[in-house]
């Protein structure tokens, strides 16, 4: 008996340091054989998530409107030993949408996590002063292609018993940048969007959760060719209409003429919490954990990354 007591025992010890040692694994790579898509992700804020979801163990597919970018980010993260892919995709349209979709499902059997991070900024200056054109573009792209985009991998993630879905919106939801009316406004319906999709897709085992990334410097080359009208203060009174292969690059253009004058920045500053400005890691490890098992009981919430910048409808 007393044998018997202690080959129990040692079984016991044996089977408790399995579960640590499974567990401890988990920890390390709590996404493994996870399979991501992640859009506009060549750059910035996308390519650091992307980065992360693959450091911590998902198949990831990358995605920008440009080749060259897709396969710089490609090269660049297959050099970490990350497992990346990647695709054209321009989110407006259907064909791209479903390319995208079809690259995880051929390469990987199915899709687990979308973060829907593709956006445009082609308009900056007064609201009174937009165009019906510039409120199409921006609400096709930034709110209809991110609902559009959730519907087309909805049915993968089914069949893999669900899935997480991680909406990227802004600060300037909450509180909005000068200038950017129609952008604010876009982000601000991402919230909604949330809201609604997390609602409707919990009986499906989708969770939705949205990231609002406040200031993020982020690498911009060039500047953007721009017409303005003659300013006091050109972040606040100019107007941007870009041509349409420039459109993406009107924040470069706004954060360029941040980043050079240090003392709007430090001005900036001083609204925030946490007295510096954010970099796009500080957004990534975020969306890791929302795709994750650790929040599995989170759905429809919004989670602000803005060094404590007021952040309340």
């Amino acid at each position: 008996m007393q044998k018997a007591g202690l080959l129990l025992g040692l079984c016991a010890r044996t089977w408790k340091s399995v579960r640590m040692a499974s567990s401890a694994a988990a920890r390390r790579n709590p996404l493994e054989n996870k399979v991501a898509l992640v859009t506009a992700s060549t750059d910035g804020i996308g390519f650091a998530i992307a980065r992360r979801l693959a450091q911590d163990g998902a198949h990831v597919v990358v995605s920008s409107r440009k080749q060259q970018n897709v396969d710089r980010a490609v090269a660049t993260l297959h050099k970490e030993g990350l497992s990346v892919t990647g695709t054209v995709c321009h989110v407006g349209k259907g064909e791209d949408r479903e390319r995208l979709v079809a690259t995880a499902v051929n390469l990987h059997g199915g899709v687990d996590i979308l973060v829907s991070n593709a956006a445009v900024i082609p308009f900056f200056g007064n609201l009174m002063d937009v165009t019906e054109e510039v409120w199409d573009k921006i609400l096709d792209i930034n709110v209809k292609a991110t609902a559009l985009m959730t519907k087309a991998v909805v049915p993968e993630m089914e069949k893999r018993g669900g899935g997480s879905v991680v909406i990227v919106a802004s600060v300037g939801a909450y509180r909005p940048f000068p200038g950017l009316g129609p952008y604010n406004v876009c982000k601000t319906a991402l919230l909604g969007l949330t809201k609604n999709l997390a609602l409707e897709l919990a009986q499906r085992n989708i969770r939705v959760n949205c990231l609002a990334p406040g200031l993020i410097k982020t690498n911009f080359s060039r500047m953007p060719r721009v017409q303005t009208r003659p300013p006091h203060d050109p972040f606040l009174r100019c107007t941007v209409r870009l041509r349409n292969s420039d459109t993406t690059q009107a924040i470069s253009y706004l954060l360029k003429w941040l980043w050079d004058d240090q003392a709007r920045l430090e001005s900036l500053k001083a609204t925030m919490q946490i007295k510096r400005i954010g970099k796009p890691e500080d957004c990534a490890g975020i969306v890791s954990f929302l795709c994750s098992e650790d929040a599995s009981y989170i759905t429809g919430e919004t989670v602000v990354v803005a060094g404590g910048m007021p952040s309340r409808l």
